[in-house]
This record gives C-alpha cells, structure tokens and sequence, in this order.
C-alpha cells in the first residue's frame, strides 16, 4: 500500500506554483512577462513514459507562457526503471512547448551521463535553444545558461560574459543545480533551477532522505532570497532512483516578471 501510495504521488499531474516578482528596469507599461520553469523531466518508465510527457505539455501550453526554461535532466537511469528511451524519444514531446519567446535548456547531470551531445541535437532540431554557459538576448531579457554544477560542466565566469555582451536589460539565469549560484559574481533578476526534487522522499519527522546538495537544505525547494537574486527550485516532474515521491509532489514554477511600482517622492 505504501508503495503504492509513493508511485501515485509520482505520477499525479504537476501542481503548478506561481510567483509575482517585480523588476528595476522593465519599462512601465510593457505587459507582463510570464516564464515557465520545467525540471527534472526524467523520461524513463515506468513513472514517465514519453505518452505522459506529452499529456503534461499539452496541459502547461494552457498556460500561455512567453517563455519556457527547462533546468536539465531530461532523462534518467533509474534502478527501477522499465524502460530506457532513446534521445528522440525523450525530447520528441518537448517539441511541442509553444511560448512567444522561444524555449530555452540546458542539461542536467543525468543528460551527461546519458548522451548529452545526442539530447542536444535532438533539442535543437526541435528549435529549443540548448545553453551550456552561454547566453542569448531573447528581446525583452538576456537569458543565461550556467551548466550543470554536479557533473562539473558549469562556468560561472564565462555564462556571466557573455550574459555582459548583450545590451542591459533584466538577466535571469536557468541551470540545473543549484549549488551553481554562490559563484555568481553579482546580481540578476531570477535564478531558475531544480536537481534536488524538494527532497523527493520527505519523511515524517526525519524529513528529506537527501538534496544531493554540498549545501545541505540551502536550495531545498521553493523560493531562495539570496545576494545575487531570488532562486527558484522546483521538485520537477520525474523521479530518480526509485518511481515514488512522499511529501515532494511534481510541480512547475509559472513567475510572471512585472515592472516594479515606481515610489514618487511629495514635491
């Protein structure tokens, strides 16, 4: 019964978690700009086959987003999985995001145990951006990709240039793990990122089995007031391990960046 309870909680459809967050420099007037935040996807039966990925995208276009970032992991290995899909397999339902801005990825340590180069190519034929230490002005704001900080493939510094080489205007950052974001030389508007599934197994009273953080519970989950901006982490759609989650249900993160009042001082 209790296995069966985790493997529901799993496969239960993502809660979808909202934030308002108010930007410096967005001029008054301009719409307000809706980010969807995708992570930890895990492709893999028998949890997450690439039918209910394409059931749950479907879902998330009903939100009308003007852009999607996906923060790694797009696949796993799990012990228990039932079935390994091919990077076609796995990406082909992602093809089918709609946002007026595009959809941008990086890659988590998952995707480069599996076959990063081969996500890569299947991302991009599906026109999402793929960032691994870069940066692309996408109109409105500048979008980096810090890549992944667990399999040792991020370059702070270098996404942080190039994030420089565009014109000023509000910066977010996506990445897969979060331990990334104390290296970050100064402040952006959001950060973006997943890895540590909100614990996945959140016990009574022990609490999470384990972040995969060096940080501990720093980055655990939900929203993060750090120096360099707030962090968002989400728990993600898929699983790792073992297909059960207890206390860390799926979720998205919807953030709507909108201009911040501006406070006019008495003549």
């Amino acid at each position: 019964m209790v296995l069966g309870i985790g493997y529901w909680n799993a496969t239960r459809d993502p809660i979808v978690r909202r934030a308002i967050l108010p930007v410096a420099g967005r001029p008054t007037g301009q719409p307000p700009l809706r980010i969807l935040v995708i992570a930890d996807i895990h492709v893999a039966g028998p949890d997450m086959p690439p039918a209910r990925l394409k059931r749950i995208v479907a879902r998330l276009n009903s939100l009308k987003p003007d852009l999607v970032l996906i923060a790694g992991d797009l696949v796993s290995e799990k012990r228990l999985a039932t079935k390994i899909y091919s990077a076609a397999e796995v990406v082909e339902p992602l093809g089918a995001l709609r946002a007026r801005l595009g959809v941008v990825a990086t890659l988590g340590n998952h995707d480069h145990w599996f076959d990063p180069a081969a996500l890569r190519s299947e991302l991009q034929r599906r026109n999402i951006t793929v960032l691994e230490n870069e940066a692309v002005d996408l109109g409105p704001l500048v979008v980096g990709g810090v890549g992944d900080d667990f399999t040792n493939h991020d370059d702070v510094p270098r996404t942080f240039r190039a994030m420089a080489s565009f014109d000023p205007k509000p910066r977010v950052v996506v990445t897969h793990s979060p331990d990334a974001v104390p290296a970050f030389p100064e402040p952006v508007t959001a950060i973006f990122a997943g890895h540590t599934h909100c614990g996945q197994i959140v016990l009574p009273i022990y609490g999470a089995i384990s972040f995969m953080s060096r940080f501990g519970d720093r980055y655990a989950c939900g929203v993060i007031d750090e120096a360099v901006g707030k962090v968002f982490v989400g728990a993600g759609l898929g699983t790792s391990i073992m297909p059960l989650r207890f206390g860390a249900p799926p979720d998205v993160w919807l953030v709507t960046l909108r201009p911040a009042a501006v406070t006019r001082s008495s003549p």
